[in-house]
């Protein structure tokens, strides 16, 4: 008998369900599943599709989700960074609209899926620590300006249409601002009212739902949809059509860089979500290679029903969270709903207008920019925040395909520099201890001159083997010609490989050649083991290593020194 559903995530997770979770789940996925509708399609017009495929892209990937995914709380479906990169990297190949366009945008999905299932597959979910936080927060404020911009053709009624980047956008509003179509401009601003005020009054309050049923209604009966308030028209009813995108060797060639753009972005957003929610569950876990894999599954399962890609969804996931969400059921339950939506309701949307689509990408768009973040780097760390605003900078300059790309290479820039350029220090012992410490940070911590103690922070690799040599030989020329005794504290060298092995034998040589003692402390296992390999730990002479630096100290002052000298000395 097949049993190969006891391997499923939601298997496991469905293992001691209550009827209290089964009422949670229910609760949970109808409220993210109503909310799902209006956000899909909003989604989609951003992405440069027809309304119906923001609400296909909300059924069979967020069941596949359901089933595979390690998260309980998160909830996969249209997202706004998404869709953007979506619009941009099809819309350079067809207009958003056509029917190559559509069949551009689903042979995108089936890429964007095949790279994360592989990712996932050959493990690649580390490529989440190679991100930094402040890279990413640029990068997402950026793309956040650029959505907004690209929305004020809807909100405002202004023919936009043709303008390239958000500085041309920009000018093309303040070009065109008398033209304003009033009663869209009413319609945006009501929207925008409800779905910013509506939490406030009380956070079930679906705002976004509120916004497009009164939006709606009064288009309807006041027959605004005659005196230019733009609506979204007829949307054919039923389930997501089955499709086998067309993909062929020349659309390969066209799109893998925004299908690589798409699954490395999508993934971060997902997994950045479910790590947050995972952490507020004591017991759950978030693996990143899993999460590849799920969403790498929703997405290529999508593309055979006419989605688009898809990504965990910030605010849909914390609402999925607030309803106490038990399982991936949720995710099954919500996409029940849209689908009834789809089968049942579709003729009401005929008159939704597109502004209020336009006001809900906006109010969701409005947390992804984080001049807080700002602030705090600005007293935290200014290295991070230059490398935040240089992203943001390059991201509205270039756009957000090439600002993906050049956010990783801004990230492995930062990496690169961290890992080569380490912390050293000059240590001295405290008073009356045996504690040696910085003497920058440490005033009353006491040195010698015929000694020096010097601690270098992170493992010694070729990358930064060169920069522990040149800071070793400033010290040894600080000191100058009384130094007797150098010792390294190795406490934090995790690792050391051949190149910088050459560097340490040259720098024992160079000393020994101007007779000072080189001895080490606190040298781990892995580097010991290294040292003795090379025999560069018997060169250094087996005596000359010492577990501590007060041990290494003391023993060159009652073995080395031919006068009494007190400082450093317990004695």
């Amino acid at each position: 008998m097949f049993t190969f559903y006891r391997r499923l995530p939601l298997y496991r997770q469905l293992q001691d369900y209550t009827k209290r979770d089964l009422r949670s789940d229910i609760g949970a996925g109808v409220t993210v599943g109503v909310l799902l509708v209006p956000q899909g399609m909003a989604y989609a017009v951003l992405a440069g599709l027809p309304p119906v495929y923001g609400l296909f892209s909300a059924i069979v990937p967020l069941l596949v989700y359901g089933l595979l995914g390690p998260s309980r709380q998160l909830s996969v479906g249209p997202v706004a960074i998404v869709s953007l990169l979506i619009a941009t990297g099809a819309g350079k190949w067809a207009s958003p609209g056509t029917p190559e366009y559509l069949s551009l945008v689903l042979q995108l999905t089936l890429m964007t899926g095949v790279v994360q299932l592989v990712a996932g597959v050959i493990r690649f979910g580390y490529l989440a620590s190679f991100l930094s936080q402040p890279v990413i927060h640029g990068f997402s404020s950026a793309a956040a300006l650029i959505i907004m911009g690209s929305q004020m053709e809807s909100l405002l009624g202004i023919p936009l249409s043709g303008s390239g980047g958000l500085h041309q956008e920009l000018l093309a509003l303040v070009q065109h601002i008398g033209q304003m179509h009033f009663p869209t401009v009413a319609i945006s601003a009501g929207a925008l009212a409800i779905i910013l005020v509506a939490p406030g009054i009380h956070r079930n309050i679906p705002g976004p739902l509120v916004a497009l049923l009164l939006g709606t209604l009064i288009v309807f009966f006041m027959g605004l949809y005659h005196d230019g308030v733009e609506i979204v028209g007829d949307i054919p009813g039923g389930a997501p059509p089955f499709v086998i995108p067309a993909v062929t060797w020349k659309s390969i060639q066209m799109l893998w860089p925004t299908a690589l753009s798409i699954g490395l972005i999508g993934f971060l957003v997902s997994y950045t979500v479910s790590r947050a929610l995972s952490a507020k569950h004591p017991g759950q876990h978030v693996n990143a290679n899993h999460e590849f894999v799920a969403l790498g599954a929703a997405n290529l399962a999508g593309a055979f029903f006419s989605a688009h890609p898809v990504a965990g969804g910030f605010a849909r996931s914390a609402v999925n969270e607030q309803a106490n969400a038990a399982s991936g059921l949720a995710s099954l339950i919500s996409a029940s709903v849209v689908m009834l939506c789809l089968l049942f309701l579709t003729p009401l949307f005929r008159y939704v207008p597109g502004a209020v689509l336009a006001a809900m990408i906006v109010v969701a768009v409005i947390p992804m920019i984080t001049f807080g973040e700002m602030v705090k780097l600005w007293h935290t760390d200014r290295r991070d925040l230059f490398m935040l605003v240089g992203t943001f900078v390059v991201t509205l300059a270039f756009g957000v395909e090439k600002g993906v790309a050049i956010s990783v290479v801004f990230s492995l820039i930062l990496f690169v520099y961290r890992a080569s350029n380490p912390h050293t220090a000059q240590l001295g012992r405290l008073p009356g201890t045996r504690h040696f410490m910085n003497i920058e940070r440490f005033a009353e911590a006491e040195t010698c001159d015929d000694i020096l103690v010097f601690r270098f922070d992170g493992p010694l690799f070729f990358g930064n083997s060169l920069v522990f040599e040149q800071r070793m030989k400033d010290c040894r020329k600080e000191k100058g010609a009384p130094l007797k005794l150098v010792v390294l504290d190795a406490g934090a060298i995790t690792g050391i490989d051949s190149s910088a092995m050459d560097v340490l034998e040259q720098l024992v040589d160079d000393f020994a050649s101007q007779q000072i003692q080189f001895y080490t402390a606190f040298v781990r296992g892995p580097v010991r083991d290294v040292l003795h390999r090379s025999g560069l730990y018997e060169k250094i002479g087996s005596s000359h290593h010492f577990m501590n630096v007060a041990d290494a100290v003391d023993w060159f002052t009652s073995h080395h020194r031919k006068e009494e000298n007190q400082c450093l000395s317990n004695s």
